[in-house]
């Protein structure tokens, strides 16, 4: 874990609770070192509860918003108290808990807002239960966002590759017709913007995917290239971007090209994500951009059958935690 310069406190939300997100929580607890005060938005007896069952030490402390972020000791969490309506049965979902998760990341994203926390950092949610419940919930970006305002980007990110998103969560037959000149020119703008004011980037280095196989082969194989992509770049570039572009998205994960990268624009979500997660999976975090907080979480979901077991990994939460640092101490506008 970095050094960072002034101790700082990062908001903490289990997520789901029947899955493996609380025992995350509590492995982070476990931590010998971390540069910052980390609080959990959670229920304590879900927490005290879970730590039984995986047979680690868990001290819990209840936050208090004047005192100053204190640092860490192995086995000790601060938190901040949200009641769970109902019982929790490990690995076994309830929607009657959904509300619950829904509060916890409603708080986590107002104390950001307020300047309470340096940045939030959050573990996996089970969408499904959530919209069981009767909550219109697309994902954490999304109902964040709608908290806070702002234009979300998504990125995930791993050591040594860095990769965004234009279009997240669609069918893959509306892809294109999402890939406008506004839209593409707007995320270009958000993850310039953010590498530089949140990575301490002076001069982002974007590669920009092509749409289409061998990046429409000079129309042959597609338009969206030479109608919006190239345009776009092309504008951006004359406002002083360093972007290269549209490049065929079968070659633009070799070393040729990452090895004078700071990132890495796909246009769709399995065109850029499965070279990321080969590269880095259950090592990378996945960061929201173009939000006025700092929001970062871990790459993969509740995986309700490993709850309880031990057998969960916190190497995502603790990079998501650590990129959040990283985030926290470059974040100027």
């Amino acid at each position: 874990m970095l050094q960072h310069s002034n101790l700082k406190r990062i908001a903490l939300t289990p997520g789901e609770p029947a899955g493996i997100g609380p025992d995350l929580c509590i492995a982070l607890a476990q931590a010998s070192a971390l540069p910052c005060q980390v609080v959990a938005i959670a229920s304590p007896a879900l927490l005290e509860d879970r730590a039984k069952q995986l047979g680690l030490p868990l001290r819990l402390s209840d936050f208090a918003s004047k005192s100053p972020a204190l640092t860490h000791q192995p086995g000790d969490l601060a938190i901040l108290p949200v009641e769970l309506p109902a019982p929790v049965k490990t690995g076994r979902l309830n929607a009657a808990n959904s509300r619950y998760v829904l509060k916890t990341l409603t708080k986590a994203t107002q104390g950001c807002v307020k300047g309470l926390f340096a940045a939030m950092v959050t573990a996996p949610v089970h969408k499904g239960i959530i919209n069981d419940a009767g909550y219109e919930f697309s994902g954490h970006t999304e109902f964040i966002a709608g908290i806070t305002g702002g234009h979300p980007v998504m990125m995930l990110a791993t050591p040594g590759l860095r990769v965004a998103l234009v279009t997240i969560h669609l069918p893959l037959a509306d892809v294109s017709k999402a890939i406008t000149h506004n839209r593409l020119r707007q995320v270009i703008r958000i993850l310039d913007h953010d590498l530089r004011c949140r990575f301490g980037i002076e001069k982002p280095k974007i590669l920009v995917c092509g749409l289409n196989p061998h990046a429409g082969e000079n129309g042959y194989l597609g338009r969206e290239e030479i109608d919006i992509i190239e345009p776009v770049l092309t504008g951006l570039r004359n406002q002083g971007m360093d972007l290269d572009g549209p490049l065929p998205a079968d070659t633009i994960f070799t070393p040729k090209y990452l090895n004078r990268a700071d990132a890495v624009l796909a246009m769709y979500h399995d065109q850029g994500l499965p070279v990321l997660k080969h590269k880095g999976f259950g090592k990378a975090a996945n960061i929201t951009l173009g939000l006025p907080i700092i929001r970062t979480s871990v790459d993969h979901g509740t995986a309700l059958e490993l709850a309880g077991t031990g057998l969960a990994d916190p190497g995502s939460l603790l990079y998501a935690l650590e990129t959040a640092l990283i985030m926290a101490d470059n974040h100027h506008d």
